[in-house]
């Protein structure tokens, strides 16, 4: 079914039909949904070379990725936001250009996509504080969505976030309940917008309990299983050590597991621990009862979130920025149990 076709069902011109597909806001929202609803039931694909001839838009996304020794880009983390980006990306009939770059070439490739006309809009991963890149896309105008927030940000901008904070500030509560004092912080990269939310979190829990962060029950480093390893055998081996872990991901969770056991003892049992799980779809905590207790939020549903949110700044953009929190789901398993009599 084409264009003419579909609009002849609805009794609409085809014009109106095309902006309601593409989001124009001119179109009310009941003749918008209308047409939506129809396209799905008739399985309507717009035609994309048509759509570029029409409007202009390159009908395409990007994503630009740093190729870093030392960033959290390289966590497996980003397939399945890629996946759910993509899922609403082929949906609305839009390819995704996905460039992968230099760590110093970033601001050149942001600029080049922009004057090629290659994309519509960007999806900006991985923020810092006072990210560059922010002011850098106002510049150029390119529309752009981020992957989190950028603290010390300027300029307004659109960004989907789990509220991170939160969720590691209600995962140290847990662990302060069950009588655990001393509690191991193994965290993301701290010049990393997200990781620097979560030691905020860890750090005003045990404020609230007269309790103050231990440097040496603190590292921060890629979340990878050698670094969860090292960082908890470190902590393991002090005189003090920890009876908990907070650890900043599922990956890491297993490097510190194994630390865990490789000196005899039980994780839930000897030493507790929770870990962030992004819920990602080849790698789940456990099936029937989780393995880790767990701070959960969908990474996959947050790329289609931003990307639903990008395709409509593309659309509409005069519009406002906008901007969606998550709330992270807390997940008991089995990792976590009372502070040992000892401890």
């Amino acid at each position: 079914m084409n264009l003419k076709e579909l609009a002849s069902k609805l009794g609409l011109s085809p014009t109106t039909v095309s902006r309601a597909l593409n989001g124009y806001p001119e179109v009310n929202e009941a003749t918008r949904a209308r047409v939506m609803a129809a396209a799905k039931r008739h399985n309507y694909r717009p035609n994309t070379r048509a759509i570029r001839l029409a409007t202009g838009r390159a009908m395409a996304v990007g994503h630009v990725i740093p190729v870093a020794t030392r960033h959290e880009i390289v966590n497996p983390v980003f397939a399945d936001f890629i996946a759910g980006a993509g899922e609403s990306y082929s949906r609305n009939g839009y390819d995704m250009v996905l460039s992968v770059v230099p760590d110093d070439a970033e601001e050149e490739a942001y600029r080049d996509l922009r004057s090629r006309g290659a994309v519509d809009g960007v999806i900006l991963h991985a923020p810092r504080m006072d990210d560059p890149r922010i002011p850098l896309l106002h510049e150029v105008g390119l529309p752009f969505v981020v992957h989190g927030r950028a603290t010390g940000a300027g300029l307004p901008y659109s960004w989907v976030d789990v509220n991170n904070r939160r969720a590691f500030q209600r995962a140290t509560e847990f662990l302060l309940d069950l009588g655990h004092t001393r509690i191991g912080l193994v965290n993301g990269l701290e010049f990393m917008d997200f990781a620097i939310r979560r030691r905020t979190g860890f750090a005003d829990a045990l404020a609230a309990r007269g309790l103050s962060i231990d440097p040496d029950l603190c590292a921060s480093d890629e979340m990878t299983e050698v670094a969860g390893f090292r960082a908890a055998s470190a902590m393991l081996d002090l005189p003090a050590p920890p009876t908990a872990f907070l650890v900043a991901s599922m990956i890491s969770g297993m490097g510190v597991r194994r630390a865990i056991e490789s000196r005899g003892l039980r994780m839930g049992r000897d030493v507790s621990v929770i870990i962030h799980d992004d819920d990602l779809s080849y790698m789940k905590n456990g099936e029937d009862v989780p393995i880790f207790t767990a701070t959960r939020s969908s990474v996959r549903e947050a790329g289609r979130i931003a990307a639903e949110m990008l395709m409509l700044r593309i659309a509409q953009p005069d519009a406002p920025p906008e901007t969606r929190l998550l709330e992270a789901e807390l997940i008991i398993g089995q990792s976590t149990g009372p502070a040992p009599r000892n401890g």
